[in-house]
């Protein structure tokens, strides 16, 4: 680490000492996350060049977007990178939330159930199953959707029996890799293996859906190569690689990517239309950049469980602990600690540094939510964010970091917001 860095932000010697040796203890799990984003860049060029990207590509549409060649070709290559048959890549959704609503909506039917065999989902899809909100809202509860659940062990991991019993009759499994507002683990794809199997050992028609939010380039598999049919994520996370402004995608099987396109435009119409606007640039650099963006916003989450490990908080996962996602959580004990790390994260970002987040009831969540996030697209959580429910455990989830250096300034800013509270 530069020492010199003081010069521009005066930290603490004490603090500085401190980053030091955390960031010299992480060497080893820095190694191993870089060889990841290797194997993971490869993959993506790979599938450039299979697929012919060209600067054609690069031009979008209007109207209609009949015959969008870039449309088609960022279909193609999505799904090689991710392992799939097919992919739907639309710059029009307009949320991870949104594209898992039309995957749910688009396999599911009056009379079908689906099972969350991860516990609760996130906040925001509760109103969409209809486990939360007014009825008439049009949720799937609505259009006589059942919902069942198989909650998480004490320990955070699965529970591999009762899943194998509750998706006996169950169109969709639906497996969310990340954690959400919880402290268990986010899901690696050897334990979405695993998942995999104890469903179809239980229906082995169930169509397993993956919320891969979070999750994509952090290991050299999706879940997608180890049976999930369907697999969604936002472009505005790791798989748009902090260039994206917008977009999701859904991929998977052709046969139920086909179904999700016929939810995001109509019967008949599908993936054949849809302009691009001139997005399509923007979403290919993205990928393009992703392996190596995600590679730093993991580097910058475990530069921060060390150094906030050293500070004495608990923090998961930790530096050589195996990743489902770009998340790491920090149990920090209380409101004042919670919202002093949200000011100096705020104090790190390129944009907006100079504000002060606040609490405010956020739409879709249930307790009034911190955020932390002054990044060139807003709510781009591969941009170094973070945030928190007010609420017990007063833990604070922070992600991202498009570059190393900028993530672990903002990481020691946040430190020093909380050393100036003692």
């Amino acid at each position: 680490m530069n020492r010199d860095i003081c010069k521009i932000y005066n930290f603490p010697p004490e603090l500085m000492k401190m980053a030091e040796q955390a960031e010299k203890n992480c060497a080893g799990a820095f190694e191993q996350i870089e060889k990841i984003a290797e194997y993971c860049g490869a993959k993506v060029l790979k599938a450039f060049s299979d697929n012919r990207v060209s600067e054609p590509c690069f031009y979008g549409s209007t109207g209609y977007g009949y015959g969008d060649v870039g449309r088609e070709v960022i279909d193609k290559v999505f799904a090689q990178v991710l392992g799939t048959e097919d992919a739907l890549v639309r710059f029009n959704f307009v949320s991870g939330t949104h594209a898992l609503s039309t995957a749910l909506f688009g396999v599911l039917r009056t009379g079908d159930k689906m099972v969350s065999v991860t516990g609760k989902p996130y906040d925001t899809l509760e109103e969409v199953i209809g486990i939360a909100g007014e009825k008439g809202n049009g949720s799937l509860a609505d259009y006589g959707v059942e919902y069942g659940q198989v909650d998480l062990l004490p320990d955070g991991t699965p529970d591999l029996d009762k899943m194998t019993e509750a998706v006996k009759g169950a169109k969709v499994a639906y497996i969310q890799r990340s954690r959400g507002y919880s402290l268990r683990p986010a899901f690696t794809v050897a334990d979405i293996e695993k998942m995999v199997q104890a469903i179809k050992n239980g229906n082995p028609e169930a169509v397993i859906i993956v919320d891969n939010c979070y999750g994509e380039f952090v290991e050299e598999r999706e879940p997608s190569e180890v049976g999930a049919d369907l697999i969604i994520g936002s472009l505005i996370k790791n798989s748009g690689g902090g260039i994206a402004r917008t977009g999701g995608y859904i991929a998977g099987r052709a046969d139920l990517v086909e179904l999700c396109s016929y939810r995001l435009t109509c019967v008949g119409m599908g993936k054949e239309v849809g302009c691009t606007l001139g997005m399509n640039r923007e979403m290919l650099l993205g990928l393009f950049f992703a392996p190596d963006v995600v590679a730093a916003a993991i580097k910058t989450s475990a530069f921060a469980s060390e150094l906030f490990t050293m500070l004495g908080y608990t923090c998961s996962p930790r530096k050589d602990d195996s990743r489902g996602d770009i998340i790491t959580a920090i149990q920090l004990g209380d409101e004042e600690h919670l919202t002093a790390f949200c000011r100096g994260i705020q104090k790190g970002a390129p944009v907006d540094s100079f504000l002060t987040p606040e609490p405010w009831d956020m739409p879709g969540y249930t307790s009034k939510v911190i955020m932390a996030a002054g990044a060139f697209t807003m709510g781009a959580s591969i941009e170094l964010s973070a945030d928190a429910p007010l609420r017990e455990p007063f833990a604070v989830w922070m992600q991202g970091g498009i570059t190393y250096t900028s993530g672990k300034l903002g990481v020691m800013l946040a430190a020093c917001e909380m050393l100036n509270l003692k």
